[in-house]
């Protein structure tokens, strides 16, 4: 009797593909994170224990995305409606979501870097100002290290100051709980009416403008700044950044300073030393960050218009903050400057800057004005208030900066998922665009050149 012949009865285990949620884009799985944290946060948030009176599920999601985008958009006063847990949870959230959505950045340019052609690899390294894949590794370490390191002198600095006029435990829950919110650029305060009681003190308002400068400018131009420690051997794009950061800051000022210096209402009534602190204040806190020390919806229309123009730019690349981003913007104006000068490259600190980049810039300014038209749309729809408060309402949430001429408290349910809307995909949206480049494939049919008039 002959043996049976099992190798010709037995077949190879069917080979499983890689789980579904594997195969999604790293935008996909940065989305789906975000929402499984905005979901976590609104349940803790929403638990009696978290809030007194006990907020709605509605006002405990808006919370909670406002904090995991880094936002501070506020529809309750986290310093009164929550309780110490409350304002843990709150200020944790914006940890991760700082932290989280930049460490993910890197991890994706990781990912973009072992798995696309060379040509592809440049879109990315680009895309997330690097030179090459081990300086993003850098980079990916350097995040953690900085970020706790700028926070933690900052709550000392911030726990001793206050600690002058309170309790030592309330001075250190203060500082820590700002020096992680200003950080991260969102404008959330355990004081009332933001940090409007500091207007005239210099320690205050020196140390929260430091921190949103430091976690606005982005940490590839911190860590590169941290290895080279010369003028001269820094990046390009990091003495672009260092410029532009200090020219935009220096411009709010001056026009704040020009402008504002006789409104009885918001620098009027200080001294030469307040008016200088407070202008500085709103200057750099428009970068995408929230906090306020005088009272924004009194503005002159000139100065809010200064202030909508500072939240659509934004702050860097890679960072906490977010709007068009300060790149993108010093990009358009090279090319601006390129075209009226009829030069037919565009150039930056004795460097010339490619056609791609020149496009990404184009579609992601576009983009995101056609989505605050979109949501200011909506807001004249759902809210009875004065076209300028909501303009600045949705340029504020789009641009995840936080702040409001008093209209997030009284939005109406449309209102509130219209803002939450705006700051997910704010947040989200340049990532998402940034992978979609990176990863295109180039077309294989080529089409015949047609004139198309312009201007």
């Amino acid at each position: 009797m002959a043996a049976p012949n099992y190798r010709a009865n037995w077949q190879a285990p069917e080979k499983r593909g890689p789980i579904p949620i594997l195969k999604a884009s790293p935008p996909a799985l940065l989305a789906a994170g975000f929402l499984a944290l905005i979901a976590f946060g609104s349940f803790l948030l929403a638990l009696p224990l978290a809030a007194s009176p006990r907020l709605g599920m509605t006002d405990a999601f808006f919370m909670a995305t406002s904090a995991v985008t880094v936002t501070g958009l506020s529809v309750i006063d986290p310093a009164t409606d929550l309780t110490r847990y409350g304002q843990s949870i709150l200020i944790g959230l914006v940890q991760l979501g700082g932290l989280g959505f930049v460490t993910f950045a890197v991890l994706t340019s990781l990912a973009l870097g072992r798995k696309l052609s060379i040509r592809q690899q440049a879109l990315a390294l680009q895309a997330f100002n690097q030179t090459n894949v081990s300086r993003i590794r850098r980079t990916a370490v350097s995040v953690i290290k900085i970020s706790l390191l700028i926070e933690l002198v900052a709550a000392v600095v911030l726990t001793l100051w206050w600690w002058r006029d309170a309790p030592f435990m309330v001075a250190l829950k203060q500082g820590i709980f700002h020096a992680i919110a200003a950080f991260n650029n969102a404008g959330f305060s355990l004081f009332d009416h933001s940090l409007n009681i500091y207007v005239n003190d210099a320690m205050v308002v020196m140390t929260i403008t430091t921190l949103i400068i430091l976690g606005g400018v982005g940490f590839s131009v911190l860590s590169d700044i941290g290895h080279k420690k010369r003028w001269s051997s820094l990046m390009p794009y990091t003495k672009v950044m260092i410029l532009g950061t200090l020219g935009l800051n220096a411009f709010g000022f001056a026009m704040l300073l020009l402008l504002e210096h006789s409104n009885p209402q918001t620098l009027g009534t200080l001294s030469a030393h307040g008016k200088a602190l407070a202008a500085w204040m709103q200057s750099v806190t428009a970068r995408t960050a929230g906090f306020t020390t005088i009272d924004i919806t009194q503005l002159r229309d000139s100065s809010t218009l200064i202030l909508l123009f500072l939240m659509f730019i934004g702050g860097g690349s890679l960072s906490t903050a977010s709007g068009i981003k300060l790149g993108t913007f010093i990009i358009l104006v090279a090319a601006m400057w390129s075209y009226i000068r009829q030069s037919h490259e565009v150039t930056l600190m004795r460097r010339a800057i490619d056609q791609e980049t020149i496009q990404k810039s184009l579609a992601l300014v576009l983009v995101t004005s056609l989505l605050a038209m979109l949501g200011m749309f909506i807001l004249t729809l759902s809210e009875a208030r004065p076209f300028l408060d909501l303009l600045f309402e949705a340029v504020s949430a789009l641009s995840t900066t936080g702040m409001t001429r008093d209209v997030t408290p009284d939005l109406s349910m449309t209102g509130k998922m219209t803002i939450v809307a705006m700051m997910f995909v704010g947040r989200l949206g340049p990532l998402t665009l940034v992978y979609s480049l990176a990863t295109r494939k180039p077309g294989r049919v080529r089409y015949p050149m047609a004139e198309f008039p312009v201007g």
